[in-house]
């Protein structure tokens, strides 16, 4: 009884083993796949897939032949009966000829993809062209902010935004990569590899999109309660299209027009609860604006308090917030995605229609409503001193619809 159940075990086995490689296979296919390394869309990623092509399939070639002999070897020498499970199998050695076989042909398999990989290496190490624009890649819990060097002059102040990073179409891209807090790693696979953002440190990494379109990354180094939920969004444009999204970013701020009472009460509820940790270049103090007067007269300047990092206040530049298709650590969608609105593209909300149309009220409301059931930022139900994240400020239904009033004037 014990010989005919072990009988049919190993009779099972390869079928068992076949259906697991196929599952295996199955489960890498996908229709929808914003994050394949196997589709390049940019030099740097060509590189790095010419190469791994390749390794895949001598990968591919060994794993065959060894899984296949493995199989080959165990059901030809398997026991006939049991009986058979005492005998010694016959032992073979001293076959030179073999010994040195499978020694140097794995060597020499290996120096070919080390040749190739270091040769890959020193392509993707190249130093950008002068004429590559340069952005810096700041990672903080639990999102990415970017700073634009426009004029080359080694200062990233031109533009300061976070969640979508906004290139030009075929050029290249010069990426200064840090951390405010901890280790993060930057990675947008079909653009090119990964690169760590570590504390104190700074490292280069170049893109190139071939044509416009969206690129989807995310953080690859666990660093903290969210790292799975911060992502990035690169957004490629045609240059003139770039250049008018340039254009709009480095427009100044501009006050809720005095007609729109409820942005303006939103104006007064921002900063009194979120000015602490976010920040709108050239804001004013809607406290020092005349009651009857157009608010975009006021004179005096809010005093930002000090930002050195997430835990003393550091969270993202709301300028130009509705430029963006993402918050949250690009979480959540801004502008809905449907094709109507992604084609409307970062200029999505420069419309009474646009924003009709597009915003993801629900998800923003909600977000204000209570943002640490949106996402997690820290654990149990009260914060510490250590905490990170947006807090629950308890706003009343009223102030997240004067907030949101307030939020859509940041175009």
């Amino acid at each position: 009884m014990n010989g005919r159940r072990r009988s049919g075990v190993k009779a099972l086995a390869p079928l068992v083993a076949l259906i697991t490689a196929v599952v295996v296979f199955a489960s890498s296919c996908a229709s929808n796949a914003p994050q394949d390394t196997l589709k390049p869309a940019g030099p740097r990623a060509r590189t790095i897939h010419h190469l791994i092509v390749p390794v895949f399939g001598v990968a591919g070639i060994v794993f065959v032949l060894i899984l296949g002999g493995a199989v080959w070897i165990s059901m030809k020498f398997r026991a006939k009966d049991d009986d058979d499970y005492n005998e010694f199998p016959e032992q073979v050695h001293g076959n030179f000829a073999a010994e040195i076989g499978w020694t140097i042909l794995p060597a020499a398999v290996l120096a070919i993809v080390g040749l190739f990989t270091v040769v890959g290496i020193l392509d993707l190490a190249k130093k950008p062209t002068p004429q590559a624009l340069h952005v810096e890649v700041i990672g903080q819990q639990w999102w990415w902010e970017y700073r634009y060097d426009l004029n080359n002059d080694g200062k990233f102040d031109e533009i300061v935004t976070a969640n979508d990073m906004v290139i030009p179409a075929g050029r290249e891209i010069a990426l200064s990569i840090k951390s405010r807090d901890v280790i993060h790693s930057w990675w947008a696979p079909r653009l090119n590899g990964k690169k760590d953002a570590v504390p104190g440190r700074t490292h280069p990494l170049t893109l190139v999109a071939d044509k416009p379109g969206e690129y989807i990354g995310q953080c690859t180094e666990f660093c903290g309660l969210s790292h799975a939920e911060m992502r990035i969004k690169v957004v490629a444009m045609e240059p003139g299209a770039f250049d008018a999204w340039v254009k709009g970013q480095e427009e100044p701020w501009a006050a809720p027009a005095g007609d729109n009472a409820e942005a303006v009460e939103g104006w007064k509820s921002f900063v009194g609860a979120c000015t602490s940790c976010h920040r709108v270049r050239g804001m004013t103090d809607p406290a020092s604006v005349d009651a009857d007067a157009d608010p975009t007269t006021a004179t005096k300047a809010f005093t930002y308090p000090s930002v050195v990092n997430q835990v003393s206040g550091a969270a993202p530049d709301l300028t130009h917030f509705m430029s963006r298709s993402t918050f949250a650590g690009a979480k959540f969608d801004l502008r809905k995605e449907t094709p109507a609105c992604k084609a409307r593209g970062e200029d999505w909300a420069s419309t009474p229609d646009g924003i009709t149309q597009c915003l993801n009220r629900n998800d923003l409301e909600a977000w204000l409503r209570n943002a640490p059931a949106m996402k997690a930022m820290y654990p149990g139900e009260t914060m510490s001193p250590q905490s990170r994240g947006m807090p629950n400020f308890n706003l009343t239904e009223e102030q997240i619809d004067q907030l949101v009033a307030f939020l859509i004037t940041l175009q």
